[in-house]
């Protein structure tokens, strides 16, 4: 049986595969582990499929572009128990994986390298990702998924194939390391960090990465998968802080000690309510998309919710409020009328408009 699987995604890596696979397959040899190093080819015109057979590795080719498809295919065609990734550039250090293996010996389900903690070389990561891209990416999802990931980017990572698998993971491009990590704090999975050092790659070229456009992606994919933390709850927040302000002045301006309080605080507060409102709606719609679309587990609370929210029950609450939106213009229309038509007290026409 296979223990570990090494897996290294490609696109024309000619340059630096050799040394990465050799240091793989020295490091199973060593360490007398039963395994595989296995290379998702994504397409590479350079030659690097006869490079890796050449050296006993699998390819496994991979016709849909991305960083994601290559290493989605990889991990479904891998044989290990295990599965370490990691990128094929000569950046990590294939023959030092003793503390990936230790760690997913020991229980984990996601073993993740932090390179912040292991070392990162002089001209190894470029000073946006270092000291902007990674620290925020990272904090982001350390807070809205309360996970203990400090290095939600590294290239080197090592899980329980089997459990991976089961979070159906689903982006193709460079985003899927931010979901893999994601879908495994939602899915309760034990994930853990090492220490990893990273390297000055060995390619003569630029990198697939791109900075802006993968960190938005990134960034989009994060806050996607957080729908209560990004909407639900800032939007109780927002509707209690109204009502907490609104009710009172519905009755006549509030003191508090020199600071009065009225009509502009009021409309202030109303806006609050409008807001979180609208926040808990946004919740909820994207909730749905979410779990419609396999990126988020379902749960019987929801489900109950779900069958309860029909568009029949949505127009009829929609009516009552257009109803209750007629009844307060007669009535402000009647209070003008009664006026004799003449100026108002703007407060006697707010406060009755909002009751």
């Amino acid at each position: 049986m296979i223990e570990l699987t090494i897996l290294m995604p490609c696109l024309n890596e000619a340059e630096t595969l050799a040394t990465c696979i050799r240091k793989a397959r020295a490091y199973l040899e060593t360490s007398g582990i039963s395994g595989e190093v296995l290379i998702a080819d994504n397409g590479s015109t350079d030659g690097s499929q006869a490079i890796a057979e050449g050296l006993g590795a699998i390819v496994v080719p991979v016709p849909v572009r991305g960083y994601g498809a290559a290493l989605g295919a990889g991990i479904a065609a891998a044989r290990g128990r295990f599965v370490i990734m990691g990128d094929s550039d000569d950046s990590y250090d294939f023959s030092r994986l003793d503390g990936f293996v230790e760690k997913l010996r020991g229980g984990a389900d996601l073993v993740m390298g932090n390179r912040f903690k292991g070392g990162i070389a002089k001209g190894a990561m470029p000073a946006l990702h270092r000291y902007l891209g990674n620290p925020v990416l990272s904090t982001v999802g350390r807070v809205l998924y309360r996970t203990p990931v400090g290095d939600f980017h590294c290239g080197l990572r090592g899980f329980f194939r089997t459990a991976i698998l089961r979070l159906g993971l689903t982006t193709p491009g460079m985003e899927f390391a931010s979901e893999m990590v994601l879908k495994a704090s939602l899915a309760g999975l034990k994930i853990v960090e090492v220490p990893t050092t990273l390297s000055p790659d060995g390619r003569s070229r630029p990198p697939h990465l791109r900075s802006w456009r993968d960190g938005w992606r990134h960034l989009k994919l994060l806050l996607t998968f957080a729908p209560f933390s990004l909407f639900l709850y800032p939007g109780f927040f927002l509707l209690g802080l109204g009502m907490l302000l609104f009710v009172p002045l519905l009755f006549g301006p509030v003191r508090l000690g020199q600071v009065t309080l009225d009509l502009g605080t009021m409309i202030f507060a109303a806006a609050f309510i409008m807001t979180g409102f609208q926040l808990i709606w946004f919740h909820a719609l994207a909730r749905l998309f979410t779990v419609r679309s396999n990126l988020l587990p379902t749960s019987p609370r929801f489900e109950a919710l779900r069958a309860r929210l029909t568009v029949d029950l949505a127009c009829q609450i929609g009516a009552i409020f257009l109803l209750a939106a007629v009844v307060v213009g007669v009535s402000v229309f009647g209070l003008w009328a009664y006026a004799g038509f003449g100026p108002l007290d703007p407060g006697a026409i707010i406060r009755n408009a909002s009751l």
